[in-house]
């Protein structure tokens, strides 16, 4: 009987770790599912737009990336509910097994109880002993005999509530993942609309090639303009310190300690908006529709609402703020040796020399209404003159 609690203990330990890996996996298409509701929302913003444009195509490929990790979801929800029927229909079989052998067992001692029910045999047999230690070695033989078989009952009774609490777990299982079949069918007919709906952005926009090299070409410029301020920025603070007799830019103490700050809180710094969709990543990738075209980003585009405030990552004091043309205003806030840059700002409420904290306004992100109604605040983080990548510093 020990491999039966053991079936049971083993079984137990299973359920609480399917619960843990199925609970993770839920949480994941809640949070993909609420991404998909806010990109929604940004597209229903575009939308009143009737002009196709990038910000329409990569929010449509954010949507889709998001409908791919629940379908991926819920695929892995399905293999644990596949692996979950097939460990329980196994133990239901041995359970099963085990239930048919202890009831076989337990009618032998029920039949010889029976025939031996007389308790004058009982008593003939304790009387015929030869001595007193082998009349109390027969009493305790018939003591230990009435337990075993109390002990065999109430085992049967144990294996019979666990196999029944199996099956109906077995059920449970089966209809769980019968739906999860059922919403993946959804899931993948919503996914087809979706890219039905992102392959016509596509063409509608392949149609527009030279003005979107006009635009990359801008994109270009500025991006170059704000390296530029940056270079700029270091080399002023390099020579103010070498005019007042230092080697060089050396951070004060205070400095230093917020640039640790800084980097301790890496992957913990809050988002430059208080919520939004990274709709163009970090480095060179390939432009969404201009063939053999490679993209440069020194940071991350994040798509948000209209009118949506912007705020320091981290605690700081304002280096720049600058126009930049066809890039609307940006700020510079240093951080110790780390750089924040948050451009294309419209209504900037700091100036150069304000001391700013976490999550403090900085500005609001400018709305082009003449191209899709979109809102894009482009994030940049560096280390003095080197650039990072801000999805590894921001949490998620």
């Amino acid at each position: 009987m020990r491999g039966v609690f053991l079936g049971c203990i083993f079984l137990l330990f299973q359920s609480v770790c399917v619960a843990q890996s199925i609970s993770d996996l839920q949480k994941k298409k809640q949070d993909a599912a609420k991404e998909i509701e806010y990109t929604s929302r940004l597209l229903n913003e575009t939308q009143q737009s009737e002009k196709s444009s990038l910000s329409k195509l990569r929010l449509l490929t954010s949507k889709i990336s998001h409908r791919n990790a629940i379908l991926t979801s819920i695929k892995h929800e399905i293999d644990i509910y596949d692996e979950c029927i097939a460990n329980n229909t196994l133990a239901i079989e041995l359970l099963t097994n085990d239930l048919e052998k202890l009831k076989e067992e337990y009618a032998v001692l029920v039949t010889l109880a029976y025939k031996n029910k007389g308790s004058s045999d009982q008593l003939l047999f304790l009387l015929s002993a030869e001595s007193f230690n082998q009349a109390y070695r027969r009493m305790l033989y018939f003591k230990r005999y009435t337990a075993f078989r109390q002990n065999q009952a109430n085992t049967i009774a144990t294996v019979q509530e666990v196999l029944d609490n199996n099956r109906l777990k077995l059920e449970q299982q089966k209809q769980a993942k019968q739906a999860l079949i059922g919403v993946t069918q959804k899931e993948k007919q919503t996914l087809a609309k979706e890219q039905g709906q992102q392959s016509s952005e596509l063409q509608q926009l392949k149609k527009k090639k030279s003005s979107l090299q006009k635009t990359l070409n801008d994109q270009r410029k500025i991006e170059r303009q704000l390296e530029r301020e940056i270079q700029r920025i270091i080399e002023e603070e390099a020579r103010k310190s070498r005019d007042a007799g230092g080697p060089g830019f050396e951070l004060t103490p205070e400095q230093k300690l917020i640039g640790n700050s800084f980097e301790q809180n890496k992957q913990r710094l809050p988002w430059p908006v208080e919520r939004g969709i990274i709709v163009e990543h970090f480095g060179v990738h390939q432009h969404p529709v201009l063939t053999n075209v490679q993209v440069q980003n020194n940071g991350i585009n994040i798509a948000t609402e209209t009118g949506a405030t912007v705020r320091s990552i981290f605690n700081g004091e304002v280096s720049r703020v600058f126009g930049i043309s066809g890039g609307n205003t940006a700020v510079i806030i240093r951080h110790g040796s780390f750089l924040s840059v948050y451009s294309n700002l419209r209504e900037v409420v700091v100036k150069k020399g304000d001391k700013v904290l976490t999550k403090q306004k900085i500005g609001t992100v400018y709305t082009d209404f003449d191209d899709g109604n979109k809102s894009i605040l482009k994030f940049q983080i560096w280390k003095e003159s080197t650039k990072l990548n801000p999805e590894l510093w921001i949490g998620r």
